[in-house]
């Protein structure tokens, strides 16, 4: 599929230092692996290495998918499954990259350039019936190794208001993969949301954890979880809060049965494993790995459209099972570039503090609930006459037939709907402008959530959501 040729090399001049340059071609037929890797022999004394690509783009017929080819780097540490040799990966968002022991390209980790067979990651996305033709162009920049660079991870907790609801973001990409923000931007937009923390979720990369620490002492009010969006042939999933600088492999589909071992990989870095608009009807998007290891589930994910509808109501469907096994609803915005919006829609989680530990804790227990901007605020909980309690995430341990109180209310939401939803479908249906009182028992309903919706827009479909709450669970010893 490849071939090579040494084009030129030169010595050191006044315009800069020796290189030299190899070109490598090929052609990947439709039908190929998902990931080709050409080797690339780098020579003694490399200070810097220089990767340039392009592939031809055949017309083809409607709705036939053209040529789009991914690109990312490993070192001569190899290409194995969850190996230490990955270097980066920008996917198509770029046409090139570099690498050095000081620097590197967004979505790329800086390092030794040391000699040895390097290999080029190539991932067909899609492939015209006539083939991809692609050329590679490498260029070795010879001298003395720089300084290492020493990654400056962001620290683990941020000037919080003890425990409170914190609102956060926990899908948005930088200009480490397809985003179009630098970090110190998405920091600035998530502060202006009105957000408390963010999630570093760049596609198949764990770069940019290593620069987020100067964005975060510049914010002190604000937690940055770092983390990764594991791109997969077969649907994509939020690494959320893994320790810095974990990197999270990708390259397998659901076929291959590897995915559980990479959810390991997620909670053994102390993060979640949540699955990302599992419904999505993009190339690779829609969610096949099944729901056994995750940990939350991204049920709103940006503007609301049917596949978050779907979404809705397969995760409402989920919940029928009785609470002993269900997974907690996230919102994140998705944000690569405007008009994207950061924080719409966001989640919001009750902490014990602002740090990486009480707002996973918050979010694995469910204790959230989704909303489309800071100006939207919901207080939802369920009462007894004797005084048992229980809030969003939480369950009322109560006799079956014992009386419970249902409260539901809702600030910055004028024109909208509040509504009920139980196992056993909609229970109720009320303006927002006041709180709505709903009085069941644990015999009737095993659980109930709350929607608060703007105006149908095209009934009968519902219209978008200005919140959603995860639910809280009645009955049980």
């Amino acid at each position: 599929m490849a071939s090579g040729a040494a084009v030129a090399a030169g010595p050191t001049t006044p315009a800069g230092p020796a290189t030299a340059t190899r070109t490598l071609r090929g052609t990947i037929p439709p039908g190929a692996p998902d990931w080709v890797y050409v080797p690339l022999d780098v020579p003694p004394a490399v200070r810097e290495l220089r990767v340039s690509y392009t592939y031809d783009k055949p017309p083809v017929p409607p709705g036939t998918p053209g040529n789009a080819l991914d690109i990312g780097l490993f070192d001569q540490r190899g290409t194995a499954l969850g190996g230490s040799g990955f270097r980066g990966w920008s996917g198509g968002a770029r046409g090139g990259f570099f690498v050095r022991a000081d620097a590197a390209t967004p979505g790329y980790l800086p390092g030794p350039t040391g000699p040895g067979r390097w290999f080029l990651a190539l991932g067909p996305y899609t492939v015209a019936p006539q083939g991809l033709a692609y050329e590679v162009t490498a260029t070795f920049v010879y001298g003395d190794p720089a300084p290492a660079a020493a990654p400056a991870y962001p620290p683990q907790r941020a000037r919080g208001r003890g425990r409170a609801w914190y609102r956060g973001d926990c899908h948005l990409h930088s200009v480490h993969s397809d985003g179009r923000r630098e970090p110190a931007e998405l920091a600035a937009l998530a502060r202006a949301a009105g957000l408390d923390f963010i999630n570093s979720s760049d596609h198949n990369t764990h770069a940019a954890h290593g620069v987020w620490g100067p964005v975060a002492a510049a914010h002190p009010e604000l937690l940055v979880l770092t983390g990764e969006e594991v791109t997969t042939r077969t649907g994509h999933v939020l690494a959320v809060g893994t320790d810095p600088g974990t990197f999270v492999d990708w390259r397998y589909r659901a076929r291959d049965r590897r995915f559980d071992r990479f959810a390991r990989r997620i909670r053994g870095a102390g993060g979640l494993v949540v699955p990302a608009h599992p419904h999505a009807n993009c190339i690779g998007c829609a969610w096949k790995f099944g729901f056994a290891e995750a940990d939350a589930v991204e049920v709103w994910n940006g503007p609301w459209t049917p596949d978050d509808e779907v979404a809705l109501a397969s995760w409402d469907a989920a919940l029928r099972g009785g609470g002993e096994r269900w997974l907690p609803l996230v919102a994140g915005s998705d944000y690569h570039r405007d008009p994207d919006r950061v924080g719409f829609p966001q989640t919001v989680v009750l902490a014990d503090e602002l740090s990486r530990e009480a707002v996973l804790a918050g979010l694995r227990a469910g204790r959230s609930y989704g909303a489309e901007s800071s100006a939207v605020s919901v207080t939802f909980d369920a009462v007894t006459a004797r005084g048992a309690h229980a809030g969003i995430g939480g369950r009322l341990h109560t006799p079956e037939d014992t009386e419970v109180l249902v409260r539901l209310s809702c600030t910055g939401a004028d024109g909208c709907e509040l509504r009920l939803v139980t196992d056993q479908g909609p229970a109720l249906t009320a303006a927002a402008d006041r709180p709505l009182q709903w009085r069941t028992t644990a015999a009737r309903t095993s659980y109930v959530r709350a929607e608060v919706r703007h105006p149908d827009a095209a009934p009968p479909l519902p219209g978008q959501p200005a919140a959603l709450t995860n639910p809280i669970w009645l009955g049980g010893p």
